[in-house]
């Protein structure tokens, strides 16, 4: 599937599969993520035990199809909205303080990391699915950025540990940016991405 061209048929197929608690993997606009419905308690549980996540000491990330549904599920104050707003869709991750409406997996942590990714497909999804997807990238031992940019090598890896994979192309191989939003007044960089934070 391209982004240039979204199949309605297979995204109501994504959507259903994610709906009965299956797991996908999908393309971003950095790495290819692994995902699921992130209001699905059992999804969740099962993505964090794939990519060996603790999700009572690890943050969990979360795409949305703008920052209309992500301000669902995070607190977006005034200066976190005018920074988003300016940096998406794009290639960011915004740690925001949560809300209580995330799966019960989130339960106890009072952050999320927020993605709006520049990808027409992962949006698509997230729109369609109605709430956001959990979404944490594609890695594995002795993988390279060329490995990590290539569906087949992806689909090599995952293949018997995921339900889905939607085929979005080569993609960048480079993660995205992490910014600290908690405190908005005072946004912190915690990791650099593929482009600076426009403000």
């Amino acid at each position: 599937m391209y982004a240039s061209s979204i199949n309605d048929r297979y995204t109501d197929e994504i959507v259903e599969r994610l709906r009965r608690g299956e797991t996908i993997i999908y393309p971003t606009d950095s790495l290819y993520a692994v995902g699921c419905d992130a209001l699905n308690n059992r999804a969740v549980e099962r993505v964090c035990r794939l990519k060996d996540i603790n999700p009572a000491k690890q943050r969990l990330a979360i795409v949305c199809s703008d920052i209309s549904q992500a301000s669902e599920y995070a607190r977006i104050d005034n200066e976190a909205f005018r920074i988003m707003r300016a940096n998406l869709p794009g290639p960011f991750t915004f740690i925001l303080p949560a809300s209580t409406r995330l799966s019960k997996a989130f339960k106890g942590r009072r952050e999320v990391g927020v993605r709006v990714p520049d990808n027409e497909i992962a949006r698509h999804i997230a729109s369609e699915l109605g709430n956001p997807l959990l979404t944490t990238s594609v890695e594995w031992p002795d993988a390279d950025a060329e490995d990590l940019a290539q569906p087949e090598a992806i689909r090599l890896h995952y293949e018997d540990t995921v339900d889905a994979i939607i085929d979005g192309g080569e993609g960048d191989g480079v993660p995205s940016a992490i910014i600290d939003l908690t405190d908005s007044s005072s946004p912190e960089i915690l990791r650099e991405g593929p482009l600076p934070l426009a403000d």
